[in-house]
């Protein structure tokens, strides 16, 4: 059990997460040197702070980076309550790109996609050193930060293939079918896995890119799946309470709407997993894209719900007691 279970989701794990602190790191430092002025600038209405937001958190590959970073600038008075409202909602939805590049199962082809990345970077590299690079230098200094985050993003799928070995010795064993028997009954049993687990490793991508794993090899239904995904955006706010721990009232302020946004919008799609499951399968029958699917939809309609609420003039009244 342990070299069949174990093993595989402890070793996969790891190369997520490298994966992802590579991706993230890389990123930053290729486009993210200006992200505080830009976050400033770009979010002059709810609705441009939302869609930035959604393409920064889609680029630098981590919601949590954005959150922490905006508390940062509602502690130094850079941005209004209203601006860290959307741009919460729109970190909800940049986070979908990384969960809907899971569902590709691409995993099979991580190894070469990882030798190819490093390689290329490594070429990049003695080319920086030439006398002719010094006039493009900024140029092959981004390329390089470009290639390290395919390498990193080559290592994110490799971890999801590893996990995917867990799948037939879970199946057979004891306590995982218990688990999904519990599930079916109460969705609850899933919504409170994923929070749990999104709380404890501080990723809400990895534990729902295992639950897609495990449901593509056959493990998991869907439905419990989705209920995981719930979870997690749920488990995700544990990190932005701790990032504002000991902070303003702003930071306050931007760390408990985070958990209030994201647990209103779980406890109102709890009741409706199984309407979610079926937009889902609409678009696809492979059930970890399904959960992908369903998590898109989730934060989709959740953010443009509560955008109406970043436009109240209440934010305004707040900010001048």
């Amino acid at each position: 059990m342990i070299r069949s279970v174990v093993f595989p989701l402890i070793y996969g794990l790891i190369l997520f997460f490298a994966g992802m602190k590579l991706m993230e790191a890389s990123l930053h430092k290729a486009g993210g040197r200006s992200l505080a002025t830009s976050l400033e600038r770009a979010t002059s209405t709810p609705l441009k702070g939302m869609l930035f937001s959604t393409g920064i958190t889609a680029v630098l590959q981590s919601s949590t980076a954005v959150t922490v970073l905006t508390i940062g600038l509602v502690n130094a008075r850079l941005l209004s309550y209203a601006r860290t409202l959307s741009i919460i909602l729109g970190s909800n939805i940049g986070t979908c790109i990384t969960t809907e590049l899971l569902s590709l199962q691409i995993g099979k082809y991580a190894l070469p996609m990882l030798l190819f990345f490093l390689g290329a970077w490594a070429v990049t590299v003695m080319l920086g050193e030439t006398k002719a690079s010094r006039r493009v230098s900024a140029s092959i200094w981004n390329i390089q930060y470009v290639l390290l985050a395919g390498a990193g993003f080559s290592l994110v799928m490799l971890g999801i293939f590893v996990m995917q070995k867990a799948g037939p010795a879970l199946e057979q064993g004891g306590l995982f079918p218990w688990f999904i028997h519990q599930a079916s009954h109460s969705v609850w049993w899933g919504v409170i896995a994923g929070a749990c687990l999104t709380a404890i490793v501080h990723s809400s991508a990895a534990v729902i890119g295992m639950a897609i794993g495990l449901a593509s090899s056959g493990v998991l239904p869907p439905e419990v799946g989705i209920a995981i995904v719930l979870g997690s955006n749920v488990g995700t706010c544990v990190t932005a309470v701790m990032a504002a721990a000991g902070g303003s009232k702003a930071g306050h302020f931007v760390a408990w709407s985070h958990v209030l946004l994201n647990v209103s919008g779980a406890l109102l799609f709890i009741p409706l997993i199984h309407w979610l499951y079926a937009a889902a399968a609409y678009f696809t029958s492979d059930p970890g894209a399904q959960i992908a699917h369903a998590q898109t939809i989730f934060n989709i309609v959740c953010s443009l719900l509560a955008l109406p609420l970043c436009y109240l003039k209440i934010w305004d009244r707040l900010e001048q007691k």
